[in-house]
């Protein structure tokens, strides 16, 4: 099992910030909204710096979404910023009617999304979205996993041409990806090569299936770990590669079983290659108020829950 040392913790919401300030300074054409709720976002450096390309929409958040869809007519690229429910749930006709019907380039950019929003509890922790946006045709779906690969992310969605939705978190989590990568959208990412199971994981479930990838060696099993950043496209060819090898898959993800990753990849598996599989997420649950770790505990989204499913699969796996 590879190491993947860290010497920092860090939100992802800014590694969003970071990046969406980078663009700011080499893309004039992009530009921000925000649905009161700046801070949250981190995008106060991009407000202070370009304050005639900043837009506070207030909380009228369809309201930003059809702005946003306006925007774009002009030649702007507009990056949308509120927390994921509000991203997803509360808009979702204006998403589908402005921004998706019409393949209007888009930027939706979604903060304190699952479990890990902690004490603000079930109304506010949507665990639904990844489904609901991957749904949408034309939409692409990215759920990275640190600040660098977060802020990557948020660059190379300027440089892409039509809809995407970005998803990250309020919670601080190991920075162990590098700082100088190339983020390549809808291309997989193997942080270990392994020949007994295949654990792909999305978010910040990615760190703790390296940890599980850890525990796992110590029982003599080698896992191969993949990043699945990029919900839609689903890198097809690479996960198919990893699982002939293996044999047995697992997924995790802060969200629902139902609509999630795992529910792309056992589509994929049907169709392709039915092998046994096993899905670390919630079970058709809301949340509740509690802490990050708290909540990851109970709700089972854990390094030991992912060691628990890998031992269940290779049982399964003939």
């Amino acid at each position: 099992m590879k190491d993947f040392p860290y010497t920092e913790s860090k939100d992802t919401r800014s590694g969003f910030g970071a990046g969406l300030a980078e663009l700011g300074a080499s893309n004039p054409n992009v530009v921000a909204l925000c649905a009161d709720l700046t801070g949250s976002l981190k995008m106060d450096a991009f407000k202070k710096a370009y304050p005639d390309r900043f837009f506070q929409v207030g909380i009228a958040e369809a309201n930003m979404m059809g702005v946003a869809a306006g925007m774009t007519i002009g030649g702007k690229i507009p990056f949308t910023g509120t927390f994921a429910n509000f991203s997803t749930g509360r808009v979702y006709d204006q998403i589908r009617q402005s921004i998706a019907y019409s393949g209007k380039n888009v930027k939706i950019c979604a903060s304190h999304a699952g479990l890990t929003l902690g004490e603000d509890g079930a109304t506010h922790q949507i665990l639904e979205d990844l489904g609901m946006m991957k749904m949408l045709p034309g939409m692409t779906v990215i759920n990275p996993c640190d600040y660098n690969q977060t802020k990557a992310a948020t660059i190379a969605i300027a440089d892409y041409e039509g809809p995407v939705y970005l998803r990250f978190g309020r919670p601080v989590v190991p920075n162990f990806t590098p700082a100088d990568q190339k983020f390549e959208i809808g291309k997989a990412w193997t942080l270990n090569e392994g020949t007994d199971v295949s654990i792909f994981a999305t978010g910040h479930l990615v760190w703790k299936a390296v940890l599980a990838g850890k525990l796992l060696a110590e029982k003599g099993i080698n896992a191969e770990i993949i990043n699945i950043h990029t919900i839609k496209p689903l890198d097809a060819e690479a996960i198919l590669a990893s699982v002939r090898k293996t044999r047995c898959v697992v997924t995790a993800e802060e969200h629902q079983m139902n609509g999630g990753l795992g529910d792309s990849i056992a589509q994929l598996l049907a169709r392709e290659e039915p092998l046994p599989l096993e899905m670390v997420a919630v079970h058709d649950s809301f949340g509740e108020s509690g802490t990050p770790d708290q909540l990851m505990e109970k709700y089972g989204l854990t390094d030991k829950a992912i060691v628990e499913a890998v031992e269940a699969v290779m049982k399964r796996k003939k």
